[in-house]
């Protein structure tokens, strides 16, 4: 585990390249010793409805999920890592944000084929 939850306003998919957006976050936090590539999970999807204040009146979150344990300095690196990775692929976009939730290790439930 961990999940990144990348929303964007619905319509950067025709201007921008989404998949290489998944991509880009998910080669660039495989890098970090803090990462289990095999359990990173990378996914986006378009929100229809928004209104902010920027222009370009366009944005993308991502929300990076983690299992609780890591320390302020961690979680800190991790959310610069996406948002550069972002920066990269969504130069043009008006807002770029990251937010970084821990997820109960107790609570948190998973099953893997294969």
């Amino acid at each position: 585990m961990p999940h990144v939850v990348i929303d964007f306003a619905e319509g950067l998919e025709q201007s921008h390249n989404i998949s290489q957006l998944c991509e880009t976050v998910f080669e660039t936090l495989i890098l970090d010793v803090e990462i289990n590539a095999p359990a990173l999970k990378v996914r986006a999807r378009p929100q229809p409805f928004f209104k902010i204040g920027t222009e370009p009146a366009t944005f993308a979150h991502a929300t990076l999920y983690l299992l609780e344990g890591r320390d302020d300095e961690t979680k800190a690196r991790l959310s610069d890592i996406v948002l550069k990775a972002m920066d990269q692929i969504l130069p043009t976009v008006g807002s770029l944000s990251v937010d970084v939730r821990d997820m109960n290790k107790v609570a948190y439930a998973k099953r893997v084929r294969g």
